[in-house]
């Protein structure tokens, strides 16, 4: 994760005052690990399998997907407890109940991590058993019903008609920085934690995105891997979305996203629509994903460059993701074209400006104190980071 410094410039002392450092510490505890308990207590082998039945009143299974179909169901109904009969080789029904539990949970990234704990235990025969499945959930019933509610009125007010899948993942992203907070107790994990408290960890903050993306048509995945924060040294267990756009897949990072200290109405794209090379600067993952092998910057601007009705709108997302300083002839060396800059946002009455800084923070600054006695405007707080792919920095001034 990056780290941000800022430094007021009092126009009355004309010099730099104390710096001030923005030092993202990633918290991310995530409970990704089920807790498997396996019990196998054998019934003798003279034991009739019709006495099995007559003490139970359970369904019979007789292959993985049966098993997968009736964990799926428990698990959405989020049922405490599944049982059933299981006829076949029962020295296969370890690896069976094994293969069962992790497709069922593959195949839904909600329920996945929704699930705190799992643990099953059989008895019976050689050719047939006894099977009680226990689980436990971090959400219940109820609480994801909620979540999808509200998914169902953030998406009627941010997504409007006519939007680009491209314009809905900036939406979304948006949405979501904007009304969650990390969680830095670490006890809130789910999407309905950061739904109904306003915080959440990082795997609340990738099951909401999965959950708003989703339900919006973009397919998404969620990563588990490992994040470095910017100074630590030392990773940390992590989660985020992988996305979808066009048939190319991209990582998104909303908990990156949201800065922290949080900063009311601000939004970072410093990990929004990620490749892989770009991703694996401050994240590693090691479980097999689609790859993610372009730079997003490289789609927009194609799709930006081609004649069509949202060809104004791709601009506007490469203005408002920063990537047009990406061009070099962007960068700023001088007052007078810093002061143009100021002046133009001035007149459509903003406060504050992005800019490409070729230099040094030593020569930044002093154009800074140089616009601050020429041009009145009072302290200047400013942010700067290195600009990606470039010697340069990436400055962001408010006054």
């Amino acid at each position: 994760m990056k780290k941000e410094q800022a430094l007021f410039i009092n126009r009355s002392e004309g010099k730099g005052g104390v710096p001030m450092k923005w030092n993202r510490a990633l918290l991310s505890k995530l409970m990704l690990t089920g807790t498997l308990a396996v019990t196998v207590a054998a019934v003798p082998e003279s034991a009739e399998v019709s006495n099995v039945h007559a003490t139970t009143d359970k369904t019979v299974t007789t292959s993985v997907d049966d098993i997968r179909q009736k964990l799926l169901t428990a698990m959405n109904s989020r049922e405490a407890y599944l049982r059933f009969v299981y006829q076949g080789q029962t020295k296969s029904l370890k690896a069976h109940l094994k293969n069962a539990l992790d497709q069922a949970m593959d195949s839904d990234p909600y329920i996945h991590y929704t699930i705190a704990s799992y643990s099953y235990d059989y008895r019976g025969t050689s050719s047939s058993a006894d099977v009680t499945v226990r689980l436990t959930y971090r959400e219940t019933a109820e609480q994801t019903r909620y979540v999808d509610r509200r998914v169902k009125d953030i998406l009627a007010a941010v997504i409007k008609p006519g939007m680009s899948s491209h314009e809905k993942v900036k939406a979304i992203n948006d949405w979501v920085v904007l009304n969650l907070k990390y969680d830095t107790s670490l006890k809130k994990y789910t999407a309905y934690d950061g739904l109904s408290t306003g915080s959440t960890v990082c795997q609340g903050y990738s099951l909401l995105t999965y959950k708003l993306l989703k339900s919006a048509g973009i397919e998404n995945k969620i990563v588990e891997g490992t994040a470095y924060p910017s100074g630590s040294g030392q990773g940390q267990l992590h989660a985020w979305n992988l996305v979808k756009l066009d048939g190319k897949w991209y990582h998104l990072d909303t908990t990156w996203n949201d800065p922290v200290p949080n900063r009311e109405g601000k939004v970072s794209y410093t990990h929004y629509l990620r490749s892989d090379a770009q991703m694996a600067k401050d994240h590693t993952w090691v479980k097999s994903y689609p790859a993610a092998s372009t730079s997003y910057s490289t789609t927009l601007n194609a799709l930006a460059s081609k004649p069509s009705s949202k060809a104004a709108a791709y601009r506007a997302l490469i203005q408002a993701l920063e990537y047009d300083l990406h061009d070099p002839k962007a960068a700023i060396r001088t007052y007078d074209q810093l002061h143009a800059k100021v002046n133009a946002a001035v007149k459509k009455n903003q406060q504050e400006l992005v800019f490409r800084y070729d230099g040094e923070e030593r020569g930044l600054l002093a154009l800074l104190q140089e616009l601050q006695r020429k041009a009145g405007v009072g302290t200047i707080r400013y942010y700067h980071d290195s600009l990606e792919d470039s010697d340069d920095l990436k400055v962001h001034i408010s006054w």
